[in-house]
């Protein structure tokens, strides 16, 4: 199997192309500073992703911006913290700034020479409309959970996927689902006999961060640590064929 092999290339974008981790910090600092219990950077980003986790179970219809507000007012609760309505709101709305990968828009802007790109993301329209300008490419197709109605793990919104991107001529078996994050991607995508790529951006971390722990590793077929260094194999393979 080789990387020249596939057609299109679908990303998770969040942790994968933006990082939502370094957002997650810092729009979480007006509670974090005010914990008073030395919180450090994984518990933050752990706890998040406990409560962030919990909500896409139980409102899986509530676009992201509002979901947030809600994992914001549990934290809050969680850390003994005051947080006011205009404070959940805002946390919501802090997806707009939420930084790129420094490689994301270099290495985009290559494989879109070469593959469809797609965006299979846990987000609203209005939240990626950001990133995406931050992002600097044009998506062949974009599929967020505000569109589908479900977040990621689930395999209806992977299926959601599949069942749109027939429609554009592109097959299950001539894609490369792209993306960091073990629980929300990696393992619903074996599952459902997808080809993957880890882009592993927490390489030199502890634990899974903003994700929750996947249980047992799912098989992935290819790994790189960013994605300057998948753009960079794509481009030796390409020599090479």
């Amino acid at each position: 199997m080789k990387l020249t092999d596939f057609k299109a290339l679908t990303f998770d974008c969040y942790g994968t192309l933006i990082d939502w981790e370094s957002g997650m910090i810092e729009g979480l600092k007006p509670l974090t500073e005010r914990a008073g219990r030395g919180l450090s950077r994984n518990e933050i980003l752990e706890a998040h992703a406990r409560h962030e986790s919990s909500q896409q179970k139980w409102t899986p219809q509530k676009r992201y911006s509002d979901l947030l507000s809600i994992v914001y007012k549990r934290l809050a609760e969680e850390w003994g913290v005051t947080a006011t309505r205009d404070d959940c709101v805002a946390y919501g709305e802090s997806v707009k700034d939420w930084p790129p990968f420094a490689d994301s828009a270099a290495a985009l802007r290559y494989l879109k020479q070469h593959y469809k790109l797609v965006i299979l993301s846990n987000v609203d329209n209005r939240s990626f409309s950001f990133s995406n300008q931050k992002l600097g490419v044009d998506f062949d197709a974009i599929y967020t959970a505000e569109d589908i109605g479900s977040y990621k793990p689930s395999d209806r919104t992977f299926n959601y996927m599949l069942e749109k991107l027939a429609t554009i001529g592109i097959g299950a078996d001539q894609v490369l689902h792209t993306a960091e994050s073990m629980f929300h991607d990696h393992v619903p995508a074996s599952r459902l006999g997808l080809k993957s790529c880890w882009i592993y951006r927490r390489h030199a971390d502890q634990g899974f961060g903003a994700t929750m722990y996947p249980g047992d590793m799912p098989k992935v077929d290819f790994r790189f640590d960013s994605m300057a260094d998948l753009a960079k194999a794509h481009g030796e393979a390409l020599r090479g064929a």
